[in-house]
């Protein structure tokens, strides 16, 4: 039986390969008999929050898709997220503390401006990929921050007359381009043929087998430590896991 990497010192056990494999099979049964619905409109303004700013390191490389966290990383949790998706905005300092929790994970984001969320979903993807591209790695995350933190939500966009404070020249030439629409439809095209049509979802890959995981919604910490055992203990198993469903973080709907 081959050993699994000990993902987190507090935890106490590792599923055996064949429990896993087992819990695979009825993950994926039970999965396919569950409806698919995006996550219910909040009918109230999201209220103002304050994010603190994102450190990358420096070795991340830059430019879309962006990540955070060690590039060297055997694990990838892929997040396709809306910035106007309330639950996004919950879920981006669960996640970031997490991440910075767990070096063996990076973070790799990805924009899915969903109908119901347009057009402010896409102009802020337009927006944060516009200042990345201006900034680097860095900069694009605290776009991100910015966004969520400033954003009514819900498709309302940015309070009116509001604009990222300081814009390069360079950001606003972007703007005015078409540059960064190639990036979000290319990787609003890649949600939709990974089946993916609901903010957040996350898709975990081993860089080491190629092997990946699809979750539905906020997913909380023990949750995505368990899919990380599930999916190592795949690594020389068969199927190939592909989908699982997640818990959401505390009370939050899905």
């Amino acid at each position: 039986m081959m050993q699994l990497p000990n993902f987190a010192r507090s935890r106490t056990f590792l599923l055996p390969a064949s429990l896993a494999m087992t819990l695979a099979l009825g993950i994926i049964a039970w999965n396919a008999l569950q409806p698919r619905t995006e996550a219910p409109a909040m009918a109230q303004p999201l209220p103002r929050i304050e994010l603190p700013l994102l450190s990358v390191p420096s070795s991340t490389p830059s430019g879309p898709p962006w990540r955070y966290g060690g590039p060297d990383a055997r694990f990838t949790a892929i997040e396709y997220a809306d910035l106007e998706c309330p639950f996004c905005r919950t879920y981006f300092t669960v996640l970031k503390r997490w991440i910075d929790g767990h070096p063996e994970v990076n973070w790799q984001w990805h924009h899915l401006p969903l109908a119901m969320h347009e057009p402010a979903a896409s102009a802020e993807a337009r927006l944060v990929e516009c200042i990345g591209e201006s900034g680097g790695a860095n900069a694009f995350w605290q776009a991100v921050e910015w966004v969520y933190a400033h954003t009514r939500g819900d498709g309302q966009g940015l309070p009116k007359g509001l604009r990222y404070p300081n814009l390069k020249p360079e950001a606003q030439q972007c703007l005015d381009s078409d540059r960064p629409d190639a990036a979000i439809r290319a990787q609003a095209a890649e949600a939709e043929k990974n089946g993916i049509a609901a903010t957040p979802a996350l898709q975990l890959r081993d860089r080491e087998t190629g092997k990946t995981l699809l979750l539905h919604g906020p997913v909380e910490g023990d949750a995505l430590l368990s899919a990380l055992d599930l999916l190592a203990a795949s690594a020389t198993a068969e199927p190939t896991l592909k989908e699982m469903p997640a818990d959401p973080v505390g009370d939050m709907p899905r």
